[in-house]
């Protein structure tokens, strides 16, 4: 709270980009962790909540007629356009955000003031939802060729690799040592997923220190073992993410990527994802053309082109296809790596997992394959995601570009996934957010030294306690599509407005489809469970004629298999009396309208047949490979 100056400020304007309406007028509150504007003018409280960790950019813009305008970029993409009357009040709120949006200590982000009232024991539950050991079990490790070792136990070998590994049984601690020695940052090949059908391995690392010419007989022995643990492959590959040129440059550091004439039956493949450096820029560019005032066509689609953030997005989706191709059809082994084996490889290698393995497109999947893949294996969120005051070029949309190419998979086969595009942006929002402790420091661990884990909250309870607003009305189930084997002509990459243009309510259609069906859906099964409830009451009502109980047990047989029902009003106020015989007078008002109800049930039902006509029609056509356009 030092840092504020200023808590209220009166009388400020809000600018909206998109609709010419005249501007929000109303009061601006900074507290400890949130920026809080509350409209004056509207006829319902209005209020807008910004985190001060969300916030990328603050910028003064010269004096305008209306005061001194405060222009705020978030990480969310969220843009906020305030006018501050006074000039001392514009320059102390621009001050404060300035201050508590790039805290200079991890103690001082959110998630370590962040209290949601819930017991030790139930948080300690909370750290332990997500268990990699049983995912890996559930992959059949360990097995004859695969062991998880606790050799980096101490983080001797690694101090950016958790603290037990997945390696081959034949690698020994000697050959593991001797590897990391020769891989930068110590970040030897462990596997990341094992396809069980053909016992094809998907491994990741960092470059070797090879130079110009260097070599290590452990490192190759490592390959060896990876190979060898694939009985029915002769060869495996080696995959470079980098462009060749960069890739090349670094020889002269004294690093750079393996050469096959050194290492027995690979088969060694450059990919070409564009460093982090590359893709802040494109992010930049995009932005920029999001926020163009009224752009023509012509402008808005040039800028997309110009910005090359789709062809990234392209570039890091082939390269998961060609692992998952690899894999499953040529049923040989990957070895994959970037520069250090936390961006680019983080990428591709779940992309890859998602792609193959339907489980890692469930609710508690996806969260093992986050967990496992970009938190265990030390993608540095905090460097990434500007979390603390530092080098802004260590920033860049690592994980906001695999969140997108997800989404772009979910437009493709719209029933294969269990959660929809809120689920994404739920965890792409608390990636910036730092409420909870899963994406704080750079690796297993910093967390461990910063006690995230007795300190803060796991954002995964949090989640699966809204699973039912963040779920998929489409998903088909675990068993109905295996491998996903998406069209990566440009024709199938989509502009993602929901993210990038979330908070532009101008630009949005009032209602989007699939939330109008999972209303529905949410509908129809409290309705079933009110039926339900209803025919269990029947048995203690008072005698109903014989031909009337026929009725009514017709009629609620009808009740609970209609798709869908008429709204129910829930009792307001005091519960309705109970009758003698033990049912309500509430209930017996039900029964006697239940007949008309039923008529007008049909007209219902046949409007949730539509929905289930365009389920169907959405899961053939995904079926069949055809990209989605919505």
């Amino acid at each position: 709270m030092e840092h504020i100056t200023t808590p209220k400020v009166e009388n400020v304007k809000l600018l909206d980009r998109y609709t010419n309406r005249k501007a929000a007028n109303g009061t601006l509150y900074l507290t400890a962790t949130h920026l809080i504007y509350v409209e004056a003018s509207a006829e319902v409280r209005k209020e807008t909540w910004i985190l001060h960790h969300h916030i990328a950019t603050v910028e003064k813009l010269p004096l305008a007629t209306a005061g001194y305008p405060l222009l705020i970029h978030c990480k969310n993409f969220h843009v906020a356009h305030f006018v501050i009357g006074q000039e001392r009040d514009c320059h102390e709120v621009y001050t404060s955000l300035l201050k508590l949006s790039q805290p200079v200590k991890p103690e001082e982000l959110y998630a370590f003031s962040y209290n949601p009232k819930m017991s030790k024991e139930n948080r300690e539950i909370g750290w332990k939802l997500i268990d990699l050991k049983v995912d890996y079990q559930r992959m059949g490790i360990p097995n004859d060729y695969w062991e998880i070792t606790d050799v980096n136990k101490d983080y001797e070998v690694c101090n950016t690799y958790p603290p037990e590994i997945v390696v081959p049984k034949a690698a020994n601690k000697a050959v593991v040592i001797g590897s990391s020695r020769f891989r930068s940052r110590g970040r030897i090949p462990v596997l990341s997923y094992l396809y069980k059908e053909n016992n094809a391995a998907i491994c990741r690392c960092s470059q070797p220190l090879s130079g110009f010419s260097a070599r290590c007989l452990e490192d190759e022995q490592m390959l060896q073992a990876i190979r060898e643990a694939n009985p029915g492959s002769p060869f495996m590959y080696v995959v470079d993410t980098r462009p060749k040129l960069n890739a090349m440059a670094n020889r002269a550091a004294g690093k750079g990527y393996e050469n096959e004439d050194n290492y027995d039956n690979i088969r060694f493949k450059f990919i070409g994802i564009e460093n982090i450096h590359v893709m802040r820029s494109s992010l930049q560019k995009l932005l920029e053309v999001c926020e163009m005032k009224s752009p023509s066509m012509s402008d808005f689609l040039t800028g997309l082109e110009n910005s090359g953030w789709l062809r990234h997005i392209k570039a890091v989706m082939d390269a998961g296809v060609f692992l998952a191709k690899a894999v499953k059809d040529e049923k040989a082994s990957v070895l994959v790596h970037c520069s250090d084996g936390w961006d680019r490889t983080a990428q591709v290698c779940s992309l890859a997992s998602l792609l193959l393995d339907p489980f890692y497109r469930t609710f508690k999947g996806f969260m093992v394959l986050i967990e496992k893949e970009w938190i265990a294996m030390g993608h540095k969120f905090s460097h990434r995601c500007g979390h603390l005051c530092g080098d802004p070029k260590e920033v860049s949309p690592v994980f906001t570009q695999f969140v997108e190419c997800v989404w772009q998979l979910m437009q493709q086969f719209p029933c294969a996934f269990e959660f929809n595009e809120r689920f994404l942006l739920e965890i792409h929002d608390h990636v910036y957010s730092c409420q909870f402790g899963n994406f704080l420091g750079t690796c297993h661990k910093e967390r461990e030294d910063l006690k995230i884990f007795e300190k803060t909250h796991s954002l995964w309870p949090f989640l699966l306690q809204k699973k039912q607003e963040l779920r998929n009305p489409l998903y088909r189930g675990f068993t109905a599509y295996k491998e996903l084997q998406p069209n990566t002509l440009p024709f199938s990459f989509q502009f993602w407005c929901g993210m990038y243009n979330r908070f532009d309510k101008g630009m949005h259609p009032k209602q989007c489809v699939l939330d109008h069906l999972l209303s529905c859906v949410s509908q129809k099964m409290k309705l079933e469970d009110s039926a339900s409830e209803l025919e269990n009451k029947l048995p203690f009502l008072d005698g109903p004629l014989p031909s009337e109980a026929c009725s009514l047990s017709k009629v609620g047989h009808a009740v609970s298999k209609t798709p869908m029902l008429n709204t129910p009003q829930d009792y307001e106020g005091d519960p309705p009396p109970v009758l003698s015989n033990g049912a309500s007078a509430g209930d017996m008002d039900v029964l006697a309208d239940v007949d008309q109800r039923n008529k007008e049930n049909l007209f219902h039902h046949q409007d949730l047949c539509d929905h289930s006509d365009t389920i169907d029609m959405l899961d053939s056509e995904a079926k069949d490979g055809k990209p989605q356009h919505h």
